[in-house]
């Protein structure tokens, strides 16, 4: 069965958040709680959230905290595989650099042995389980914040206030949707200020999104693609999009 966008937005936050609270909801979309109430009562017959009183929260969400297993890690696995290999090309010894949560960063992560003195901030707890286990070259700072079972992230602005002050050669950056206008998106509003707050850090900004993302949209906008230096993609993209990218000046790898 097809939702209809308000429901399907409202899945896509509880699956970024792993709950929400009927009051909230019914702010963002600017509808009636009882509104909220039924898009819920839906939600919960379809199988995906389990309604508790005051909100929702989605099904079977500690399994992800416990497996450390990403909601969406194997979605289209083989082309986040080569855009982190290729991102891997632009760390070197000695870097500091940002490496934000998601599904692609964290193959990202999976890659990155035998560094020296690699300063690497990230905040995602399965990244930091997987770059510590693996290399004792790289000295790691995991950022405060409210925790996200379903991407095993810490958002929000105390996240956020984690990177004032810090200054790194190159950040590593997630999105959930880059719109036909060009627009970053995300599924929640807490990842705004976190994404800001890392894009201000850094002297260059690595964006890695398959070419899926290119086109969809998420709930919350940061702001044009021109926020961020490089796009890595893979071949899929379509030339339209290509010249739409270059135009704002970014570079497509």
């Amino acid at each position: 069965m097809a939702l209809n966008q308000r429901r399907q937005e409202i899945l896509n936050l509880i699956r970024e958040d792993g709950q929400a609270k009927v009051q909230k909801l019914a702010k963002i979309f600017k509808v009636s709680e009882v509104t909220i109430r039924q898009d819920l009562m839906e939600l919960e017959e379809l199988g995906f959230v389990q309604r508790e009183y005051g909100g929702a929260y989605l099904k079977d969400v500690g399994n992800f905290a416990s497996t450390g297993t990403l909601i969406n890690e194997n979605v289209r696995s083989e082309e986040k595989k080569e855009l982190a290999l290729k991102a891997l090309q632009f760390i070197k010894d000695g870097d500091t650099i940002i490496l934000d949560s998601g599904s692609t960063t964290t193959e990202l992560a999976k890659l990155m042995n035998g560094f020296k003195d690699l300063n690497v901030i990230t905040n995602a707890l399965n990244i930091a389980l997987i770059l510590s286990a693996r290399n004792p070259g790289i000295n790691l700072l995991v950022s405060g914040g409210e925790f996200k079972a379903p991407t095993l992230s810490l958002t929000g602005d105390m996240a956020a206030g984690s990177f004032k002050g810090i200054h790194v050669s190159k950040c590593f950056l997630a999105t959930a949707g880059i719109t036909p206008d060009m627009q970053l998106t995300y599924p929640s509003l807490s990842d705004l200020p976190v994404k800001s707050a890392m894009i201000r850090a850094a002297d260059k900004v690595y964006l890695l999104a398959d070419s899926s993302k290119i086109g969809t949209s998420s709930f919350a906008s940061l702001g044009r693609l021109s926020l961020i230096d490089t796009l890595i993609t893979d071949s899929k993209i379509t030339p339209a999009q290509l010249e739409a990218i270059r135009e704002l000046k970014v570079e497509v790898i």
